[in-house]
């Protein structure tokens, strides 16, 4: 093989990138500001909007209509504009927001008129359910008002709530879920809503008066956003305006207790063997000062927990999968490293190197349980210091013993959105070898530096210690990345290193003893006064990954999406153009039986993809591709569709196929799901999903029944079963069967 880069050290070209990255961090700004020839001057950021809010010692009754008296002494928002599809300009219908706070609660309530109230979209019946297609307000509240991180709550016409959480301004968390209450009410005028937030959901600074605040409101049929602070098109925490006069709030003694009780039986049908297990569990959460929770949790049990979407694996590395589970995904934002970790990643959209990945505890290497049997948490906010620590004594395993595992975290924020940080962990919960991990980072943001562009990058250097193992354990990278929402062109840098035996034992990482390049580029246009187009989208990706012990080819990929349209309504149809080349320095084996020769290859591909809005009742979408593969052909169909013929009934389908040829022989990738929920009201709740893959032979069908009948307490009835299948379900037995049920409330003091 011949693909070696020009022969520079390791050290050199990160020295050079990172040079790079500085005088990008210094230079761009100036460089965004200035205009263009024959353009006209960029007008600077408009000061931050500012209201007083009022604070009052009443109390309304969260029932979605706003006829108490309470909402007419409260702060009144009526100044609100779009942002989307066009920037500040005036909104199509007429928007009313109220705020107001006591000692416990802060509190928002909404006016939205409608002059067709029959044109609403209120589809969405599900708790925490995604509200993406419907009509709804949001708000996001950032309590220490920094611009860096914030709570996002989401109301739908159903009053259905949906929270999140921001782990950066680019990065929202849905997985996060707080303690709160709303409802809502349509009438002839629109819809009305109603929500209350007690402080001890939130963290925050007793010491300002100023909280970072936005809300806004969207028009589903029209995919209008409406919003009263905004900027480039973004809601976020940097784009917040200011609600001013917060004094004297508690959050009580800051104590919730929630006391869990899960009961199930097994049956494994291959062994012929049945058993039955009861496991209380114990979660304490208090509040050490406003801003620092800490958090206990006793024999902690996952049962209710979402079943993670299979994946069919076609390469050579490791898979990731997002943590669900809700004791990790407190303050995730925290445990954030170097633009990747946490609840996802943001770093090039790849996971390589996170030094922090939850899903490693509390789990086997074939993804079985775990017991955790106590953990501790403490998590929030010092000062300028965001700071993290989590200990945790891991069940045995098999032959391995039970395992200390512990995370500590700390960043300091500097500028107006930035920070640097440090982070180390220690144990391994696959292993009784030694191992730790220290490592830091920078991260860069600036979002207001002009009215177009977004301005980021990360750094990051991170060093590995483990038992028996002397040889290179380092990681790094850099990444620069200039962005916007509006009509222009984007792009970004980036260089990661990693070394042969650096080791996350408590992290994540999928290539080992290599070195990545990455270019990455894109444009939109915002099409104006189209009956059908809304927006014209073009990117383009370069990867290039080499060995660090031979300099020579792993992997590359060009990847150029020349045209992507998007319409008034969220239909997208674009094209695609693929040019792969992997160098195998041994045989692989992509499938049973089938081993592809070590060597370099080089194969080109095109797609296409088309997709109908959720906005629609009916939502079927398609995705083809075709060309080489390795030193062979491969076709590929990914086949979906989304019903929701009313706010009770949603089906989702999905089929992945693909028909592989190679000299080494031909196989077939068949990868099946399809979802199933029904809402019989906003309490109750009917979840099914039905997965099969012919990699596994093997279907499995995780079926929950919910009832939540407030915020903070919980029932469940799970059903998780599989079965074995040959051919195309040709025939099908049963493996294997579990039967639980789960109850948790919440007890707040």
């Amino acid at each position: 093989m011949n693909s070696r880069l020009p022969q520079h050290s390791p050290k050199a070209m990160a020295g050079v990138l990172a040079t790079l990255f500085a005088c990008f961090v210094l230079a761009v700004p100036a460089l965004a500001q200035a205009p263009a020839a024959n353009a006209q001057p960029t007008a600077a950021p408009a000061a931050r909007k500012r209201v007083e809010i009022v604070r009052t010692e009443q109390a309304p009754v969260i029932d979605g209509v706003l006829d108490e008296e309470f909402w007419r002494t409260a702060t009144v928002i009526k100044d609100v504009e779009q942002y989307q599809p066009a920037d500040h300009v005036e909104p199509s219908e007429k928007s009313e927001f109220y705020i107001a706070y006591s000692e416990r609660y802060f509190y928002v309530g909404a006016r939205l008129y409608d002059r067709d109230p029959s044109g609403i979209s209120a589809r969405q019946l599900i708790q925490n359910g995604t509200m993406q297609f419907d009509d709804a307000i949001e708000f996001i509240i950032d309590s220490f008002n920094n611009g860096r991180t914030g709570y996002h709550f989401q109301i739908n016409p159903n009053g259905i709530r949906q929270d999140g959480l921001f782990e950066n301004p680019s990065t929202l968390n849905r997985d996060w879920s707080g303690i709160w209450q709303a409802e809502a009410r349509m009438d002839a005028q629109g819809w009305t809503a109603e929500a209350a937030i007690p402080f001890n959901t939130l963290n925050f600074d007793p010491t300002t008066e100023d909280w970072g605040f936005t809300i806004a409101r969207t028009i589903a049929r029209r995919q209008e956003e409406i919003a009263w602070s905004s900027f480039n098109r973004n809601l976020n925490p940097t784009t917040t305006g200011v609600i001013s006069g917060i004094h004297d709030i508690r959050q009580g003694v800051g104590l919730d207790i929630v006391p869990s009780i899960a009961a199930a039986t097994t049956r494994d049908y291959v062994k012929g063997t049945k058993g039955n297990r009861f496991d209380p569990s114990l979660n304490v959460f208090y509040k050490v000062t406003p801003n620092l929770t800490g958090v206990l949790t006793l024999n902690t049990d996952f049962s209710a927990t979402e079943v993670d979407n299979r994946q069919v694996n076609l390469s050579r590395f490791s898979l990731f999968f997002p943590e669900k589970r809700d004791f990790f995904l407190q303050d995730v934002d925290i445990f954030t490293f170097g633009g990747r970790g946490g609840g996802g990643n943001n770093f090039g959209g790849r996971q390589n190197g996170i030094p922090f990945y939850s899903r490693r505890i509390g789990l086997s290497r074939t993804g079985q349980p775990v017991d955790i049997n106590a953990g501790v948490k403490l998590s929030g906010r010092v000062g300028e210091w965001n700071v993290g620590a989590l200990a945790v004594k891991q069940g045995e395993s098999g032959a391995l013993d039970s395992q200390n595992l512990f995370v500590g975290r700390a960043a300091l924020n500097l500028l107006s959105e930035s920070s640097v940080g440090v982070i180390f962990t220690s144990g391994d919960p696959l292993s009784s070898n030694g191992n730790t991990l220290g490592g830091v980072d920078f991260r860069y943001q600036n979002t207001r530096f002009s009215q177009r562009y977004t301005l980021s990058g990360n750094a990051f250097y991170q060093q590995t210690d483990t038992e028996g193992l002397t040889g290179d354990d380092k990681a790094y990278g850099v990444r620069a990345e200039l962005d916007t929402q509006g009509t222009g062109v984007g792009g970004a840098v980036g260089y990661e290193y990693f070394g042969d035996d650096y080791r996350p034992a408590l992290g994540f990482a999928n290539r080992l003893g290599v070195e990545t390049f990455t270019i990455d580029g894109s444009g939109r246009y915002f099409v104006q006064k189209h009956p059908f187009i809304r927006v014209l989208n073009s990117f383009a990706n370069y990867e290039y990954t080499r060995s660090l012990a031979t300099g020579e080819l792993q992997s590359e990929s060009v990847f150029w999406a020349p045209l992507n349209i998007n319409s008034h309504r969220g239909d997208q149809v674009g094209i695609n153009i693929n040019r792969d080349r992997e160098g195998l320095d041994a045989p692989f084996q992509i499938s049973p039986g089938i081993v592809l020769p070590a060597g370099e290859y080089t194969f080109l591909s095109a797609g296409m993809q088309f997709r109908v809005s959720n906005q629609r009742l009916f939502a079927p979408s398609i995705r083809l591709n075709q060309g080489e593969f390795y030193n062979g052909d491969r076709s590929r169909a990914q086949v979906g569709a989304d019903w929701r013929p009313n706010q009770h009934l949603y089906m989702n389908f999905n089929y992945d196929y693909q028909d592989i040829k190679l000299p080494a022989g031909d196989f077939k990738v068949r990868l099946v799901s399809a979802n199933v929920l029904y809402a019989f009201n906003s309490k109750w709740s009917w979840i099914n999903l039905i997965q099969y893959d012919n990699a596994s032979s093997s279907v499995g069908v995780n079926s929950r029944l919910r009832w939540n009948p407030v915020a903070g307490e919980d029932f469940f009835l799970v059903l998780n079963t599989g079965f074995d299948s040959e051919g195309v379900f040709s025939r099908i037995s049963r493996e294997q069967a579990e039967i639980a049920i789960k109850y948790t409330k919440t007890f707040r003091y």
